[in-house]
């Protein structure tokens, strides 16, 4: 019964042990997650405080402040899925203490039972006639095992006993911990909502000031848009001579796709297989604007297509390969900005936006090594890079390919 007894206390224990580690981990990485938006809202407030009260950048404030009332809204939904989990722990951490207490009523009840029956039995005199009323040496011997582990269990349960009330009063300690966590984190999440209701009203006001002049920046846009399409025009056409080049000394001579060597084709399969692993092409930074086509976050009535994404990062920021490869081209874009093309197998990234390169065609370049710096307008003072990943001629959304973008 004693032994029956410990072995469904351990095996209760690993199940709410196990449990509990994984909302552990859950819960670290929603802290991990809120620890890099608080990140990205502080770098954007700074971003804010360069645009903000200049009329000509209207629509940069704009979208600085939708990005950032975007990430609070992330940032509160981190937060309360963290009070969820956090109010998990605690529902399990109850459990695990309830549990220990009732194993700790059952282990003293026992315990005192068999204090009670050594009592009745405790005298030298008793063991010994024990011993002597043994009807042969054999039967002898079996007693005198018996009143060893006797003893030693009687032992053991004392020590089970004071583990469990340490292990009682360690989860009590956690319990408080937890409780005091989740109340900061309710005082978190209301300070967020405050702070987020400002920012609405700001946008809101600055809203207004955009839909006077909405014709206005909608040609703006529509300008932008074509210059993009120029530039993306001028890349693939990069990529498919490139192509027909591979494809020379063979019969795809009208494929739009690379013809690899032995060593090109193992450089795609690791390209491949890092596919949601592949370091971001900065350092520090945040996603302006997504792959894909979709309405102007502040001109609604105006429609982008973006082939990649455009990351916002510091100024004399450096952008960097996210793969090892070879540099396919350098180009010079509008306004004497550079891009930079990177080859990995049949996959090619590309890096716009550059005020100035510190690679040329040919040359091999390992995974985040820097290639250029990134441009930073004058007039509006951000920092932006242009990101494109493409497999042959065909264009991917790099978040499906950066880690955690």
């Amino acid at each position: 019964m004693q032994f029956k007894l410990k072995n469904i206390f351990i095996v209760s224990a690993l199940f709410f042990s196990i449990i509990i580690s994984a909302q552990n981990s859950k819960r670290e990485n929603l802290e991990e997650r809120k620890t890099q938006i608080k990140k990205e809202i502080n770098y954007l407030d700074a971003l804010l405080s360069k645009t903000k009260k200049v009329e000509k950048n209207l629509l940069v404030e704009v979208k600085d402040l939708n990005d950032k009332i975007n990430k609070r809204e992330e940032l509160i939904n981190v937060i309360s899925r963290e009070s969820s989990e956090l109010g998990n722990e605690i529902y399990l951490n109850q459990l695990e203490i309830n549990k220990n207490q009732r194993d700790l009523e059952a282990l003293k009840k026992d315990y005192a039972e068999m204090i009670f029956k050594s009592y009745k039995n405790k005298s030298q005199n008793s063991r010994i006639m024990f011993l002597l009323s043994s009807e042969n040496f054999y039967q002898g011997y079996k007693r005198f095992q018996y009143m060893k582990q006797y003893s030693s269990f009687r032992k053991n349960q004392a020590e089970e006993i004071q583990k469990k009330t340490t292990d009682l009063q360690v989860l009590t300690d956690t319990l408080i911990s937890k409780k005091k966590q989740k109340q900061d984190l309710l005082v978190e999440h209301k300070q967020e909502q405050t702070i987020i209701q400002k920012e609405k009203k700001e946008q809101e006001n600055l809203l207004s000031q955009v839909k006077g002049k909405e014709n206005k920046y909608k040609r703006q846009i529509q300008q932008f848009q074509k210059e993009e399409r120029k530039i993306e025009a001028q890349i693939d056409k990069i990529i498919r001579d490139a192509i027909v080049a591979s494809n020379k000394n063979t019969s795809n001579t009208t494929s739009a796709t690379f013809t690899l060597t032995a060593e090109a084709k193992e450089l795609a399969a690791k390209f491949t297989a890092n596919k949601g692993q592949l370091p971001w092409p900065v350092e520090k930074g945040y996603v302006s604007t997504y792959y894909g086509k979709q309405p102007h976050p502040v001109v609604k009535t105006a429609t982008i297509q973006s082939n990649g994404v455009r990351i916002t990062t510091e100024s004399d920021s450096k952008a960097r390969a996210v793969f090892e490869g070879t540099v396919l081209s350098v180009q010079v874009l509008g306004g004497n900005l550079k891009a930079v093309l990177i080859q990995h197998g049949d996959y090619i990234t590309v890096y716009k936006n550059l005020e100035n390169v510190f690679v040329h065609i040919g040359e091999k370049v390992k995974t985040k090594e820097e290639i250029g710096t990134i441009f930073t307008d004058k007039i509006t003072g951000k920092t932006i890079l242009g990101f494109v990943l493409l497999r042959n001629v065909t264009t991917e959304d790099p978040a499906s390919w950066i880690y955690k973008m």
